[in-house]
């Protein structure tokens, strides 16, 4: 399988997309103004303790109150990154309302929702998870081969009596890797852990005291390893951050991180571009005919399998097969794809051979196996509906690029005035590629856009007029939607 990883970079926006033989299978963005905070550490103020939900509000100085469950305030024993968790003590008898604490958020703030923290610190490098307060040793469930397994809890246990406290997880990383890397790692991991103390011991409350990397380094940290062939930068300063980055933590591929220089966008090879706007439609087409209808709720996401036009050559039992079985392979990619998580109803259709039935769920694990999000079969019910989970720390890509729209009353959605600013400015560039004698460029576009790029994006635009050395000049047109919009060169 030949894997690659696109990085595009602009002043405000960072996007990653992960290709797999030619065919986008994740996007993450990230924005200058909505950066995640999953990973970063606050010295946060308990706002409100609440006895009959075993929680507890705490300010850490976002927008919304975080919220911290009674389960993640006391450690957990870790075996093998299996958690085995205690009864949970009275929330009452842990906390207090005005009790300063240091808690890390685990998951982002999703929809009205606050972020989620835990008391339960880690920090996350190349091969090694850092647990301060807990004592143990554990090996990612994916490496399998018992021996390594062994060097590596006896490698890691001799990191553990160094330091004196805490524990480690080796991450699927750090399988192979050398006793001395592992070991200077895991020093790191201690003397970042000893600066987050210090700096906590002296913070206001509502402060951050630690922060994770940004966008293209976790990529680096996180995804760049033995089965990627490339991965492609289309900025200069970020490849340029990025190759030491990767020269210091994974200098073993540091050679394959690459600065894209291309007169193409970076992310209209393999039509990225493309496949992005698709990913934000209802419908999603099969390639027998057949088709998924993907619908997000604020409880679940319910997706529904059609055979649409396919009519099959035999019977309609051998036509539900196929189509039920080809639609394993998308349900799984759009998943990744579009980040859906939490509930997820799948709506097969109806099957009465139970060797078709188990065919078809064997096929979806299948390729829910290669999915990095833990994912999880519940059952089928009792109506043939199959029920799973997908773990979910960020917001879906339609959550990210869209809003819900002021006229339908958020029955459906379109792209929010920034998403179609970025849109514009991307368009501006490949136009005067291809238009190198035009003087200057026409923004036409609803009114909405045209103020937001005269105000909140303007020092953005001034930028991209420099950068293709021509003019930009916008006008209003009345009757455009906020999605709608044309760049003339003039």
């Amino acid at each position: 399988m030949s894997t690659e990883i696109l990085i595009n970079v602009t002043p405000r926006e960072t996007r990653s997309a992960m290709v797999e033989n030619g065919v986008l299978q994740e996007i993450y963005i990230e924005r200058r103004d909505h950066l995640s905070i999953v990973g970063n550490i606050y010295k946060g103020k308990v706002s409100r303790v609440l006895p009959g939900m075993q929680a507890a509000f705490v300010d850490v100085g976002l927008e919304r109150a975080a919220f911290l469950h009674a389960s993640d305030i006391r450690p957990k024993e870790v075996s093998e990154e299996i958690e085995c968790d205690h009864e949970p003590d009275q929330i009452t008898d842990l906390i207090s309302d005005g009790q300063e604490l240091m808690v890390q958020v685990v998951k982002d703030p999703l929809g009205t929702k606050g972020a989620r923290l835990t008391m339960q610190i880690s920090i996350p490098s190349r091969y090694l998870v850092f647990l301060p307060a807990v004592q143990c040793v554990g090996v990612s469930q994916r490496i399998e081969e018992e021996g390594e397994r062994e060097r590596l809890r006896a490698m890691i246990q001799k990191a553990v009596i160094a330091g004196g406290y805490g524990g480690f997880i080796v991450r699927t990383a750090g399988e192979g890797v050398p006793e001395d890397d592992l070991l200077h790692e895991a020093k790191l991991l201690y003397k970042i852990w000893e600066s987050v103390q210090e700096i906590n011991r002296t913070a206001k409350a509502r402060t951050l005291i630690h922060s994770d990397l940004p966008l293209e380094q976790r990529i680096i940290r996180d995804q760049l390893k033995d089965t990627i062939e490339h991965v492609r930068i289309d900025s200069r300063q970020a490849f340029e951050r990025c190759t030491k980055f990767a020269a210091q933590f994974n200098p073993e591929l540091a050679s394959r991180v690459e600065y894209y220089p291309g007169e193409c966008p970076i992310f209209d090879l393999y039509s990225v571009e493309d496949e992005i706007q698709k990913a934000l439609q209802r419908k999603v087409p099969l390639k027998s005919g057949g088709y998924l209808i993907i619908d997000q709720t604020e409880a679940m996401t319910t997706i529904d399998v059609n055979t649409g036009s396919f009519v099959g050559h035999h019977n309609l039992e051998e036509t539900i097969f196929k189509t039920n079985l080809e639609a394993t392979q998308t349900i799984a990619r759009q998943l990744r794809l579009r980040n859906l998580g939490g509930i997820i109803i799948l709506d097969l259709i109806d099957m009465e051979d139970e060797q078709h039935r188990q065919q078809v769920m064997r096929s979806l694990q299948k390729y829910l196996d290669l999915d990095h999000a833990k994912t999880h079969i519940s059952q089928v019910s009792s109506l043939g509906l199959v029920e799973m989970t997908r773990k979910r720390t960020r917001e879906s890509l339609e959550h990210v690029l869209c809003e819900d729209c002021p006229t339908c009353g958020g029955r459906g959605h379109i792209k929010t005035a920034e998403t179609v600013c970025y849109e514009i400015f991307r368009e501006i560039i490949r136009e005067s590629r291809q238009y190198d004698d035009s003087k200057e460029f026409l923004v036409l576009a609803a009114q909405e856009i045209t103020d937001l790029l005269f105000d909140e994006e303007s020092a953005s635009l001034a930028e991209l007029e420099e950068f293709i050395g021509k003019p930009v000049r916008l006008q209003v047109e009345t009757y455009y939607t906020p999605e709608q919009f044309d760049v003339v060169p003039v």
